[in-house]
């Protein structure tokens, strides 16, 4: 219960409540998205980013659709 208190106080803070209602939030999850977009294209995990095995794994199916034709 002290967590949710906490929470809900948090929460509370956040200004535009009686004119955005639940939409005041929105500006957080834009920045999240941007952050969460920023490391899947410049932080390297290993050798790769998300993106690198993101094209691999989409030219591997294309070439996997092509032999498939072909057969």
């Amino acid at each position: 219960m002290l967590v949710s208190k906490k929470v809900k106080r948090l929460l509370q803070l956040v200004p535009g409540k009686q004119r955005f209602g639940a939409y005041r939030f929105l500006p957080f999850f834009f920045l999240l998205g941007g952050a969460m977009e920023w490391f899947m294209i410049n932080v390297r995990i290993g050798k790769e980013t998300f993106y690198d095995v993101y094209r691999r794994k989409r030219s591997e199916r294309q070439y996997a659709a092509r032999m498939e034709k072909r057969e």
